[in-house]
């Protein structure tokens, strides 16, 4: 990869921003901004005319210098794009073919949740892993691994013969989107640098991620009407196999220069971490569908010894680990934590709607698998525009405007589908629930993703795809947990139709509280051009080595 910029903690400095000024643009890569620091004072040379601002301008517009092409650029986000679409196909798609596993492989209903939960599950405990596996030995290895490793639990899972299998084919599958989701978004991150052309490529980033839910509901939806299910892993397990092909064509091995880093493992953090994730979220899930509930003993001593291990992860990250998987200095940006929490609850929102949004159109309703897909055609219709609309105008409109309407699209949806009367027409009701679905998790996706990607170093980039899509995948495994409580526990009292009208009633709580804290504290500018932040931690370096050589000669004097 171009970038050779260290990480602050490296205690490496990249060449002083003043010596590069005058080096051609082609050498510039995605890191060096060759302009003059203030503290410097460095007058620019006679025939350079453009201006610190004007130059900042023109290269978060231009094409990465490692592209020697338009089509070299093209192939390598289309690479990246399919991890997204892949991961969305596999959750999608399987809530619409559940039920025909259920029947078909003798599911119990006590243990039904699990083929779509635990995939999500394993995504979301070890994406932070896989992120920092990313930062010490680069993104390609470990985006090449995860795609490979999906394509072969993909064809295992669809000659799943019993649940056991299949839960297990399924907890493996989730490894595949774990490596290769956080180490996508850090591969784009630090090869585009702050300004439109990095806005558009990750509004893309979101585009394809709604084409990739849509494609699944489709693809399944015409599996589970024709022909047999195990097609639905197949076919997607094709599709892997051909992104394998081209990401080793077109994506750069950044292996050399991610190990020039020195950046290791926090094996104390990661096992405490991921125990601590899976502990709880089982318990959660599974007090749902066992005959006594929190009273049966294993699933408040499981969930007990969950919270131990959380505990004891933030000692480990806080005070004990020397490169912490999760540094606590990424929450000391403003307003860092209280988004993570708010977008939490705004895609575990969304889960509600992926899982019990098509089993209410199925089960209620009585929608075929196709009747399903043609359903759900605005949420992919509804995806692209606005994926569209915000690759062009986070850098015009600021960041809270979307954000704010995410939450207020968040609360519409659960209430529309909580209000649907018995016959309710699919015009008045589900049609714009499925248009404020797409609103409520798009809207904020992209945006997070330049947020994040551009406030963290090139060092942690892997980090910072982790923690994007940790808060997504970790919050649609909790709130799925705590929704399938509410829906087990009130459909023997209520009946099916109203157990699911209250599971939308929690999403439209987990709506409103996403919403205040989005209204809060989700003041974002707008992604306009800027410095990379590596060359800010630069410019930081020089300042200080500045202020401190003019201390000393005042002293001197």
């Amino acid at each position: 990869m171009p970038s050779t910029s260290k990480d602050s903690s490296q205690g490496e400095q990249t060449e002083p921003l003043g010596h590069q000024i005058g080096t051609s643009r082609a050498s510039l890569g995605d890191t060096a901004l060759m302009e003059p620091t203030q503290a410097e004072k460095v007058a620019i040379e006679p025939e350079v005319e453009e201006s610190m601002d004007a130059r900042i301008e023109r290269l978060g517009r231009e094409r990465p210098p490692i592209f020697k092409s338009i089509w070299a650029e093209l192939a390598f986000v289309f690479s990246i794009f399919m991890s997204q679409i892949l991961t969305e196909y596999f959750v999608s798609g399987f809530s619409v073919i559940r039920p025909i596993l259920i029947q078909e492989l003798n599911i119990p209903q006590a243990a039904s949740v699990w083929p779509a939960t635990v995939f999500s599950l394993v995504i979301a405990a070890t994406l932070l892993v896989f992120g920092r596996l990313g930062d010490m030995w680069g993104g390609y290895p470990v985006f090449m691994g995860g795609m490979a490793w999906l394509v072969l639990w993909s064809i295992v899972c669809g000659f799943s013969t019993n649940p056991i299998m299949l839960d297990i084919c399924r907890a493996l599958q989730g490894l595949g989107p774990a490596a290769s989701l956080p180490t996508g978004v850090m591969l784009m991150g630090t090869v585009y640098r702050p300004g439109p052309r990095k806005n558009m490529v990750f509004g893309l980033y979101g585009f394809f991620a709604v084409l990739g839910f849509y494609f699944g509901i489709f693809c399944a939806g015409i599996i589970g009407q024709y022909i047999r299910w195990g097609w639905y892993f197949w076919i997607g397990a094709i599709l892997t196999l051909i992104t394998l092909v081209m990401s080793a064509l077109t994506v750069p091995n950044d292996r050399q220069e991610r190990l020039k880093n020195g950046v290791t493992m926090d094996w104390l953090g990661a096992g405490t971490i991921v125990s601590g994730i899976v502990l709880v979220v089982f318990a959660i899930t599974q007090s749902a569908h066992v005959e006594k509930g929190w009273r049966q003993p294993y699933i408040p001593t499981l969930f007990s010894i969950g919270c131990l291990f959380l505990m004891a992860a933030v000692y480990v990250e806080g005070w004990v680990a020397k490169e912490p998987l999760l540094p606590a200095d990424i929450f000391t940006t403003p307003r860092m934590t209280q988004l993570t929490i708010a977008l939490l609850l705004l895609y575990g929102n969304c889960g509600i709607y992926l899982l019990y949004g098509v089993q209410y159109f199925q089960d209620i309703m009585g929608a075929t698998p196709l009747q399903v897909v043609a359903w759900m055609t605005p949420v992919a219709v509804g995806g692209i525009i606005l994926n569209l609309f915000e690759g062009f105008a986070l850098h015009i409109l600021p960041g809270r405007l979307f954000l704010v309407v995410s939450g207020l699209a968040a609360v519409g949806w659960p209430l529309l589908l909580a209000f649907v009367p018995e016959g309710g027409s699919y015009w008045a009701w589900i049609f714009p629930s499925n248009v404020m679905v797409t609103m409520s998790i798009d809207l904020s996706y992209a945006l997070i993703c330049v947020f994040i990607t551009t406030t963290l170093p090139s060092a942690r980039q892997g980090l910072a795809g982790g923690l994007i899509n940790s808060v997504m995948q970790l919050g649609m495994a909790i709130v799925l947990g705590f929704s399938d409580i509410v829906q087990s526990y009130t459909v023997d009292k209520s009946g099916l139709r109203q157990s699911y009208k209250n599971t939308f009633w929690f999403g439209v709580a987990t709506g409103a509280v996403s919403l205040v804290l989005l209204v809060i504290w989700g003041k974002i500018d707008k992604a306009k051009s800027d410095l990379t932040a590596d060359e800010k931690l630069e410019l930081q370096r020089e300042a200080s080595r500045l202020s401190t050589t003019s201390r000393k000669d005042r002293a001197q004097g």
